[in-house]
């Protein structure tokens, strides 16, 4: 696809003026490319969805969802960047590319180091703040994870893959988090709420003190307390394999200062529950095997990202005792 073309016509569809900059590719975005484009009419940030992702059977359900919950956050006044409507609705398409077009902000992601115990009050407040929304009391059920990695291992051998070495030996501690979170995944306290279900700090930008959640099209309903544990990890240093305990334990007060759930709940099962790095590494896998892929630069991602989480999987399981005795104490 020649972007240039396909930007021409882009805003020329939506009547969005003439190109005065742009378009150029921005950073983030690790499933679908983000491209700035400003015009004489205004600023924008276009994201061109991932066309392999689009096939999926499921993919335009699961966008049409987000984007009706989308509306929601912004009807109560959820600080986000919402995609712009046209011709009454979100998602855009030309020429078979799918996209969505939002205003520009000057914002930007927080790197490590930089985020402190007042970042961490602002999003446990805002998360309990989407969950009070439509909190429903109900049972809760997730389908369970049936991955294969021996497939994998095996497929990363045949073809010679970079990430053999990273995943051949460690098919056990894998397969005992996808069997355990299984498991844990039926006791989990039952409730759903609006999620937004990828709130970690490359989705919130900040400008000073003030913020805009961004990536809203993994919105639905889900379980909050998983949520709610799984973003003050991301938020206290997991992702960087070092967790800091006091913004872990800022991030989790806040929540629950701004929430009625029962705190005082079984939290080892929410450990346990916790797995979705396994579909994340599937997912990322493929890439790197060029399934489901057809660029050399996706490829290069989910290179990465594979080697990245194994990563997490193992700092996760050998951070189990500490995060759970932190927790233990907080809801005392």
């Amino acid at each position: 696809m020649d972007i240039n073309m396909f930007f021409n016509k882009l805003v020329d569809n939506l009547n969005l003026g003439k190109i005065e900059e742009g378009p150029i590719q921005v950073a983030g975005g690790l499933t679908h490319r983000m491209f700035k484009v400003f015009t004489d009419k205004g600023r924008y940030i276009v994201k061109l969805l991932n066309a392999n992702i689009m096939k999926r059977p499921t993919a335009m359900g699961n966008f049409n969802k987000a984007d009706f919950y989308e509306e929601i956050l912004k009807q109560n006044n959820i600080s986000a960047i919402y995609s712009i409507i046209f011709n009454n609705k979100k998602m855009q398409e030309i020429d078979g590319q799918y996209f969505y077009v939002y205003e520009w902000y000057d914002g930007k992601v927080l790197k490590d180091g930089e985020i402190t115990k007042y970042h961490c009050e602002e999003i446990g407040k805002v998360l309990a703040n989407i969950h009070n929304i439509d909190l429903v009391n109900k049972d809760f059920s997730d389908k369970e994870k049936n991955i294969d990695f021996k497939y994998y291992v095996d497929l990363c051998r045949k073809k010679e893959s970079p990430i053999y070495e990273l995943l051949y030996d460690k098919i056990d501690i894998l397969n005992d988090s996808m069997n355990k979170g299984n498991e844990a995944i039926k006791n989990l306290p039952n409730y759903y709420s609006i999620c937004h279900n990828d709130m970690d700090p490359k989705n919130v930008m900040w400008l000073n003190n003030d913020y805009k959640i961004i990536d809203l099209e993994c919105l639905g309903y889900y379980n909050p307390y998983l949520e709610l544990y799984e973003l003050a990890l991301c938020w206290s240093g997991y992702e960087k394999c070092n967790i800091d305990f006091e913004l872990f334990k800022t991030f989790f007060k806040s929540y629950f200062d701004n929430t009625k759930l029962d705190k005082k709940i079984d939290w080892e099962s929410i450990y346990y529950a916790n797995n979705g790095r396994s579909e994340w590494l599937e997912f990322n896998i493929k890439r790197s095997l060029m399934i489901e892929c057809d660029t050399k630069e996706e490829q290069e991602i989910g290179l990465n990202e594979v080697k990245e989480t194994i990563e997490h999987v193992v700092y996760y399981d050998k951070a189990k005792d500490k995060i759970l005795s932190v927790v233990n104490e907080l809801i005392k």
